[in-house]
């Protein structure tokens, strides 16, 4: 038997006169022997958080199921995670008090100030940090990113509030990492264009360390490790093929929302992925879209109008108070899930200990409003996803409490932080909890 390897371990090697690391993936000699703790210190295996964000809201005709508990019909909207129908939590009905608080801002900014921290929008930003920093303070201090912050779509439409959902404080946005190829280099320590042009690979320094820990490994650890490699090795070349206007953000005059999201979006899921895999990070936050979001979506067949246009009636759109704009809505909002559902698919794909990483991970995914029409901030509609043992899956509830019972509940009982207390949180969502 291969003897214990330490839970973080780097291949390292230096590339193009820097250093550079590839984390290893959990392998089988990390584990005890019935892959519920760490072998090397006997510490449970970690938990991961991830608070995934789109913007304008849903259209709940197509998106809340009807029924309640686990027979509930998976909607236009929900059928991408057909799937993952005993991995996901569809709650509905949860209110968010907090975008009611007079202050400045349209229903857009205090929304959102709410919805992520629970505190009212201050004019420049949000009131206070957001649920995944506050997390992230209490879990995430001995990864090597506290936490990540990742989106996809460039637009830089309204005031910081919009185009941010990750707050480490009053005030103080936590921008997301919106260009692939720079979030690669954080994760791989890699600085040079060498590999974006094909020339060489992140890999070739680190295959002779990788060579001799082949070695070292039995035979189902050293299949998992070439795998890794690989998989490391097409998110590589799935970037360096991006045309050359990827790599860089558009000014905010550009009308520049033209770009092939999907294929950004599934790339930053691929590299959340490692990051979850390697341990580098326990905490994320996932910006597909943003707040009041003005993207087109021509992959869809949609670019006649924005996304926030096509949410009101306001000559531009069909409206979603139509049966046109409720369709684009629905497929909009479909588009949404299924980019979840592949992040969902990516951490279910990959072993740890035990289990996948999914059933090592929470995962939410919020709007700022219910009905996009009507800019509602009550009834709001989250799925929740993953298999950490204190957590309900497979159901539909329909609930009265807050967006901080939600949160908190999340937080202390599933995820075992100790965080205590979160705005506008006054009780446990006792439905959430197996």
């Amino acid at each position: 038997m291969a003897a214990p390897l330490a839970r973080r371990t780097f291949l390292k090697g230096i590339a193009f006169g820097r250093a550079t690391g590839v984390a290893l993936p959990p392998l089988a000699a990390m584990f005890n022997g019935n892959g519920t703790a760490y072998a090397a210190s006997t510490k449970p295996v970690e938990s991961r958080f991830v608070l995934w964000f789109n913007g304008n809201g849903i259209p709940e005709k197509y998106w809340i199921p009807g029924e309640t508990g686990k027979g509930f019909t998976m909607t236009p909207c929900l059928a991408p995670l057909a799937p993952f129908r005993d991995d996901i939590h569809v709650v509905t009905g949860i209110d968010n008090p907090a975008a009611r608080f007079p202050g400045p801002g349209n229903d857009h900014h205090r929304s959102m100030s709410a919805l992520m921290t629970g505190t009212s929008f201050t004019g420049r930003g949000a009131g206070g940090a957001s649920i995944d920093q506050a997390i992230a303070a209490r879990i995430g201090g001995e990864s090597r990113f506290r936490s990540l912050e990742l989106g996809v779509s460039q637009e830089s439409f309204g005031e910081s509030v919009q185009r941010n959902m990750s707050w480490a404080a009053y005030d103080r946005p936590r921008p997301p990492e919106m260009l692939p190829h720079k979030l690669f280099e954080r994760l791989f320590g890699q600085k040079e264009l060498g590999w974006i042009n094909r020339r060489k690979s992140v890999l070739d320094a680190v295959r002779a360390d990788a060579a001799q820990l082949q070695k070292a490994l039995g035979q189902s650890d050293k299949l998992r490790l070439d795998e890794h490699m690989s998989s490391v090795r097409d998110v590589e070349k799935a970037i360096a093929s991006l045309p050359p206007q990827y790599y860089k953000v558009d000014p905010p005059e550009y009308d520049g929302d033209m770009k092939d999201w999907p294929r950004i979006a599934k790339l930053q899921s691929d590299l959340l992925a490692h990051a979850f895999a390697t341990q580098q990070t326990r905490v994320a936050s996932y910006m597909l879209t943003k707040c009041q979001g003005l993207t087109r979506f021509p992959w869809l067949g949609y670019t006649a109008a924005r996304h926030h246009d096509y949410t009101h009636r306001d000559g531009k759109a069909p409206g979603a108070d139509g049966p046109d704009g409720q369709r684009i809505m629905r497929d909009i909002c479909r588009w949404h899930v299924e980019e979840f559902a592949y992040l969902l698919g990516r951490l279910r794909s990959i072993p740890e200990g035990e289990g996948t990483l999914l059933d090592h991970t929470m995962l939410a995914f919020v709007h700022e409003h219910a009905e996009a029409n009507d800019h509602k901030n009550n009834g709001l509609s989250v799925i929740l996803a993953g298999h950490l043992p204190k957590f309900a899956t497979g159901r539909h509830t329909r609930t009265t409490g807050t967006i901080g019972d939600l949160y908190l509940t999340m937080a202390d009982e599933i995820l075992g932080t100790g965080l205590g207390k979160f705005p506008t949180a006054q009780k446990t969502m006792a439905e959430i909890v197996a």
